[in-house]
């Protein structure tokens, strides 16, 4: 039984306590977050610990492993803790917001052994890996084009935008992640645009885009296309279409149920999509627990790990450069 402490129980902690709980090989060793109120009310809502600080977490020989899911200026700091500590870490996206501070981490804990995955969700959703699967076994020929479609229902808070750090690495980087495991291979060239059409004066204020669009490439020449909104009124809005010589793969939205309501005036008419990250990938989100229980009782690297958070980190340092500059910008200029 994996004892896992999860570090910062917001919305998507509480989340990934309750998976921890709820997984036939792990158990929850305890919470921690600056706000006790909240740790507080996990901690007794699924019976554990409430640690004190979070470096009792990674002493404490009651945990075997740490889940991140503090806030971002926190991640590079615990993910060393936790090498230190000789614990494996699972830690959401992005590792920092400058790619100083990530590289500055990956040289502290380079040949380290201790498994450390980032919570890229979307690799492990049931229709993504069908698409993946598709590729590689060759069902649509050689992959040419990829299309990912990720809106969300509606803006963040105020608040949570102005230390998001930006679209491209708060929302686009789960896309960009998504681009680098569909194609198999490295992305050389970003060229990105920008719009403020959602909220612009909140945009105009943090310097920020809300309507994004971003063409890749390879040294190869497969293409892949992003396209973000910060608000898709019918819900949230996720798609990929991968296109090959010999066919071509997608997968969809899921809405609330599977009905289609036909009457006069109207045929086909679905229900709403789910509303947001939590409901729609549910499942890829379990899936990440039973990879991190797996890897680190394997003691193996996880399926994503540092470097995939790494170089997601360097495509959205690309694209913002490609829309400062007006340019298409090769992701060798970066870092």
């Amino acid at each position: 039984m994996l004892r896992i402490a999860v570090l910062g129980v917001g919305r998507i902690g509480r989340m990934h306590a309750a998976n921890i709980a709820a997984h036939p090989r792990a158990s929850l060793a305890g919470v921690f977050d600056v706000n006790e109120a909240a740790a507080t009310e996990i901690a007794e809502s699924l019976a554990t610990v409430k640690f004190a600080a979070a470096e009792d977490a990674f002493a404490s020989p009651e945990v075997d492993a740490v889940l991140i899911a503090s806030s971002t200026a926190t991640h590079a700091d615990f993910i060393e803790m936790g090498v230190a500590a000789g614990k494996p870490v699972l830690c959401e996206k992005p590792i920092d917001l400058s790619l100083e501070r990530v590289d500055a981490c990956a040289a502290k804990i380079a040949g380290t052994s201790v498994p450390i995955m980032l919570g890229f969700v979307r690799r492990f959703d049931i229709g993504h890996r069908a698409v993946k699967q598709a590729i590689e076994s060759g069902r649509i020929g050689e992959l040419h084009q990829l299309v990912i479609t990720s809106r969300d229902p509606g803006m963040a808070p105020d608040a949570y935008i102005e230390v998001s750090g930006g679209i491209f690495r708060d929302m686009t980087i789960h896309d960009f992640d998504l681009a680098r495991y569909f194609l198999g291979e490295e992305i050389a060239t970003v060229t990105a645009t920008g719009s403020r059409l959602v909220n612009p004066a909140l945009m105009e204020r943090c310097g920020d885009y809300d309507t994004v669009t971003i063409t890749m490439a390879t040294a190869s020449g497969k293409q892949c296309l992003i396209t973000n909104s910060r608000r898709a009124v019918y819900g949230y809005d996720q798609r990929v279409e991968a296109f090959g010589s010999a066919g071509m793969i997608t997968t969809d939205n899921k809405p609330l149920d599977n009905t289609r309501f036909h009457g006069a005036g109207l045929t086909g008419q679905a229900p709403a999509l789910l509303d947001f990250f939590i409901e729609r990938y549910d499942d890829a989100f379990a899936a990440v627990i039973g990879e991190f229980v797996d890897a680190a009782e394997q003691g193996r690297a996880p399926e994503v790990g540092f470097a995939d958070g790494r170089e997601a980190l360097v495509l959205a340092e690309a694209a913002l450069k490609s829309i400062a500059e007006g340019r298409t910008v090769s992701t060798s200029e970066i870092g």
